[in-house]
């Protein structure tokens, strides 16, 4: 991979001469000598994982051809530690990576989980293909969870928005002892909602696709939430106003929402041109698209909340300071 020579002997050093002990309660048990994986906890252990799976994805790609083309560049791969997503244009050529990825893992030590790995179709034409349940010999799946959000093959994040409002709901009724004690001031019981409810919707909520729909929605889980803390019912007419009034809450959880994928936005066009994330929101999606109305894109709402087109977005957002002054305005209503 490149790696200086002195580097690599003194990592097979660090390896070679390594011991380990087990510990069950006051007995320590002998020195072992570990001969497989990383050590746990070691600095250098993540990045020596990414050399490994990185040698292998570059052998398992030679004279590939096959992939999802974006802006004339082919994407076949997205990983994240040892999370692996592969693309490719139809149910044989996916079976044939994944089968070479495995035949070059096995040589590597490595061994694919057949149980935990899924397949999705994704084709807005043939109604992604219900018809098939299995390619290579793994479930043909109609959404997954992925680094813990939910994937559709709708492509959408309708789904993924209900799932987080489900469990913030969770989250705010298991904390209900809190939200009755009159020995916790209301200043305190709001900043445990922000900390402890609030993040757990908010996950990856940045890489959402909001339309006006879900924008009332997540207002109303916003009032829910205020109204479970404060424990006002429905029946006492106490309009949302009052409420917000009461607390002094100035920003709603859609505007946050809203916030933080304009912030993400700009963080993206601050990256460099060959960024893949870059990629993915200027270049075009090659292939023919189905008649009708195309769905809303997740750049479409950042051109929404900056009433101009997105190029005139992307050169703004260059511009940190002025960029943050953008949000500001746009996300104060």
């Amino acid at each position: 991979m490149g790696a200086p020579k002195h580097l690599v002997h003194l990592i097979r050093r660090l390896y070679e001469d390594g011991t380990a002990s087990v510990r069950a309660d006051d007995i320590l048990s002998g020195h072992l000598h570990p001969s497989a994986g990383v050590r746990q906890g070691c600095i250098i252990s993540p990045l020596l994982f990414n050399v490994y799976t990185e040698l292998i994805m570059r052998i398992t790609l030679e004279e590939w051809t096959d992939g999802i083309s974006i802006g004339g560049l082919k994407i076949y791969n997205l990983r994240y530690a040892d999370d692996t997503t592969l693309f490719a244009t139809s149910p044989r050529h996916m079976e044939e990576l994944l089968r070479k990825m495995e035949r070059v893992s096995l040589d590597f030590g490595l061994k694919i989980n057949r149980c935990k790995t899924k397949m999705m179709i994704v084709d807005r034409m043939n109604n992604n293909s219900p018809e098939i349940v299995q390619i290579a010999n793994c479930d043909v799946v109609q959404s997954y969870i992925y680094l813990g959000a939910l994937i559709t093959n709708s492509g959408g994040c309708v789904d993924e928005v209900k799932r987080r409002m489900a469990i913030a709901r969770f989250a705010m009724d298991r904390l209900r002892k809190i939200w009755k004690s009159r020995n916790i001031y209301r200043s305190t019981k709001i900043r445990l909602v922000r900390a402890l409810v609030f993040p757990i919707f908010l996950y990856a909520a940045e890489t959402w696709t909001l339309r006006e729909v879900e924008r009332r929605k997540i207002d109303a889980l916003d009032m829910w939430c205020w109204r479970k803390m404060l424990g006002v019912s429905w029946t006492e007419f106490r309009t949302n106003e009052s409420i917000l009034q009461e607390l002094g809450i100035k920003q709603r959880l859609s505007s946050i929402v809203q916030s933080r994928i304009l912030t993400f936005f700009g963080h993206i066009c601050r990256k460099e041109d060959a960024a893949m994330e870059r990629l993915v929101i200027q270049g075009k999606v090659e292939g023919t698209r189905p008649r009708g109305r195309s769905p809303m894109r997740w750049t479409d709402q950042v051109k929404a909340a900056i009433e101009g087109p997105l190029h005139a977005s992307i050169r703004k957002a260059a511009v940190r300071e002025e960029w943050r002054r953008i949000v500001k305005l746009a996300t104060s209503t």
